[in-house]
């Protein structure tokens, strides 16, 4: 598989001028970031009590392990590899309990290190000079935040080095017998990985895939004669490891037999399922794999053949799942603007956990339990990557830029290059980061809410409010009493206001984003910026200064209107705590929110009615709030100023909001054919 293009350093083809001073900068920058998130993998394993870290390497060479008591290795079904690897493991298991923390832990980062720097240095040509320079700090950096190497430094497993002995097979060994040596020696460790034999075979390195199948073979023979017993059981009666380790329908098993366990399904039909399921989907796999090395995209066809080898395994444990975030080399996407796509999706599965993903609801369930599958399954059968032949593959269809606007100021924009774009963005990037700003505010809800059971996070909260209700009785815009009493009374304008508070909150925003998104795409991402902003500053405040609404402070007789009468004795107020933060109170997004499509609708519509109906949602907003108790006066005057920042930190990046629609100016800027005038008689 490996070719003339990854002899050498990477980059040499595009000249030896030396980098200047800024890329110099943040090479190192990149190179300071991979060396903390290394340093901070380590404080974190070590500082944890030896019970609690690198549980999985005391259960296989503590004082108990099963690499140390005599009979079957397999006797507790905790030692899930293979025979081969116990044979390996058994010689090291003194020293490896001796340094159970630093020897082991420092080690497991050195194969991480070695391991990003292999797949920076395969990148598929062509990439640029700047490219092949920041590819192995980024690489590391990302191995470092992905969710199977925090599990392998946590636990202790040793699953890094069959990845790192195949890729070392493909792209740093310098013959085909020594590749095939090392990928054999890593499917003699992992045997699902003996999948990467025929992409060996059909991409034209047989003495390669023959090696890989001899080293297999010999490896097991050797357990076999030194083991047994162990051999018989596990490749006869475990079926080369099935049953071994966790249970099979674990959400930590990302493999098609773990998910059709979970969806149900048992016995010999779930079997049958599963070997179909798994047979075809290493055909299409290897199908696409081959294709791709013959490309050139050599690393890209590695990363396909783990992917599928994720799939088919009967167990894929999550500290296995590294196969899938190498896929992110594969270049997707003709448009620029949708290059992004690919890797956004295969850096946030791996790397985020899975209920950051999707909310905990029954319709989202299947995709977030099996996100790291179906990632997998996506890359081996399905992502229409390019191919280096293709146009796009190097030079994408452009982004079409608005023309800049003159500004009143001589600094702005700060940020030049943060163009105003013309073209409608992706909407599944869209999407998900209106899902990952949800998630911050679930997170700094929890923070808020201060110790387990949200006691402390209370008391603050209510101290909080005290001061807000003393600096408005100064300020005589102490209104919220009065103003609940008396809408209370009246049915059915307490009836109107609740439903405006609980109905239109997310309905309104959403419209005008979704109206903005298909008819003003330049006035989305302008407005999208804005309410961004505004919403980073809310939850800064949320975190800094928790704040109980009047409804939940004692003491002040103020009527919960929509959601009932609260116990002040718990510090739980309902089911609606599991949803909301009770305590984000200032500054107050209802009305932030409000105004922001206040303000967007009277600066887009066409038409006058449209305007003074924008502007009128704000001011029911706030009547709302006030009178069902959920917000303070200056709750209100805390959003109005995050919108106003909003809008003002989008300026000063940006610049003034472009004017021109995408066709109109398109149509200006292209030049017309001159029109010829038929000459008379």
């Amino acid at each position: 598989m490996a070719n003339v293009e990854h002899r050498g350093r990477p980059g040499d083809a595009f000249g030896g001028a030396e980098p200047g001073a800024r890329f110099r900068m943040a090479r190192l920058g990149l190179w300071a970031v991979a060396a903390i998130l290394a340093v901070r993998q380590m404080a974190v394993v070590l500082g944890t009590p030896s019970g609690e870290r690198l549980t999985t390497l005391e259960t296989w060479v503590g004082p108990e392990g099963v690499l140390h008591v005599n009979g079957s290795l397999y006797d507790s079904t905790q030692f899930t590899g293979s025979p081969f690897g116990g044979l390996v493991l058994k010689p090291l298991t003194r020293a490896a309990e001796q340094a159970l923390g630093w020897g082991w832990t420092f080690g497991t980062l050195l194969l991480v290190v070695a391991l990003g720097l292999v797949a920076a240095r395969a990148l598929p040509q062509p990439v640029s000079r700047r490219t092949a320079l920041l590819a192995a700090p980024v690489a590391i950096s990302l191995l470092m935040l992905s969710l199977p190497v925090r599990n392998t430094l946590w636990l202790g497993q040793t699953s890094i080095i069959p990845v790192l002995l195949v890729l070392l097979g493909c792209f740093a060994a310098r013959g085909q017998r020594d590749g095939g040596l090392c990928i054999g020696l890593a499917a003699a460790l992992q045997p699902a990985l003996l999948l990467f034999a025929p992409l060996l075979w059909f991409t034209g390195r047989r003495r390669a895939a023959t090696a890989s199948g001899v080293t297999f073979a010999a490896c097991t023979a050797l357990a076999w004669a030194a083991m047994p017993h162990d051999s018989y059981t596990y490749w006869v009666h475990h079926m080369a490891g099935v049953g071994l380790g966790g249970e099979a329908d674990a959400l930590a098993n990302q493999s098609l037999h773990g998910a059709l366990l979970r969806f149900g399904l048992s016995g010999p039909l779930e079997i049958v399922l599963f070997l179909a399921l798994a047979a075809t989907v290493a055909v299409l796999a290897l199908r696409r794999a081959v294709r791709y090395a013959r490309d050139g995209q050599l690393l890209l066809a590695v990363a396909i053949t783990g992917c599928a080898v994720v799939a088919v395994s009967p167990a894929a444990w999550q500290h296995q799942l590294l196969w899938v975030l190498l896929a992110v080399v594969g270049r997707t996407g003709r448009r620029a603007a949708d290059r992004t796509v690919w890797p956004v999706v295969v850096v946030m599965v791996m790397t985020l956990p899975a209920k950051a993903l999707l909310p905990n609801q029954s319709l989202f369930v299947p995709v977030r339990d099996n996100a790291v599958l179906l990632a997998a399954l996506a890359a081996a059968t399905v992502v229409p990557f390019l191919s280096r032949t293709a146009p796009e593959f190097a030079r994408p269809v452009p982004t079409d830029y608005a023309e800049p606007v003159p500004a009143r100021f001589g600094r702005v924009p700060l940020a030049p290059w943060l163009r105003r774009v013309l073209t409608r963005p992706n909407l599944f990037l869209e999407l998900v980061a209106m899902r990952l700003v949800y998630f911050a505010y679930q997170q700094i809800r929890l923070a808020a809410a201060g110790d387990g059971d949200g006691t402390s996070g209370r008391v603050r909260a209510e101290h909080h409010g005290h001061q807000i209700l003393d600096i408005e009785r100064f300020l005589h815009l102490d209104i919220e009493h009065w103003a609940n009493h008396a809408v209370y009374g009246i049915g059915w304008l307490r009836d109107f206001f609740d439903f405006y508070y609980e109905s239109f909150h997310f309905v309104v925003p959403l419209t005008v984003l979704a109206v903005l998104y298909v008819r003003r795409p330049v006035d989305y991402r302008w407005a999208r910026t804005a309410l961004g902003f505004a919403t980073a500053f809310a939850l800064i405040g949320f975190w800094l200064y928790p704040l109980a609404p009047p409804r939940l402070l004692p003491g002040l007789g103020v009527i919960d209107t929509v959601h009932g009468p609260q116990d002040f004795a718990k510090p739980d107020y309902g089911t609606l705590t599991e949803l909301t933060n009770q305590y984000a109170a200032m500054p107050s997004l209802h009305f932030g929110w409000s105004l922001w499509c206040g303000i967007v609708i009277a600066v887009v519509a066409p038409k006058w009615w449209l305007k003074a109906l924008g502007l009128l949602h704000p001011l029911l907003t706030v009547s709302a709030i006030i009178a069902t108790g959920n917000h303070w006066v200056l709750d209100a005057v805390g959003g109005a100023a995050v919108v106003g920042a909003g809008f003002g930190v989008g300026y000063l990046l940006q610049g003034p909001r472009a004017l021109r629609a995408a066709g109109a100016d398109k149509e200006d800027r292209e030049p017309r054919e001159p029109v010829t005038v038929p000459a008379p008689g």
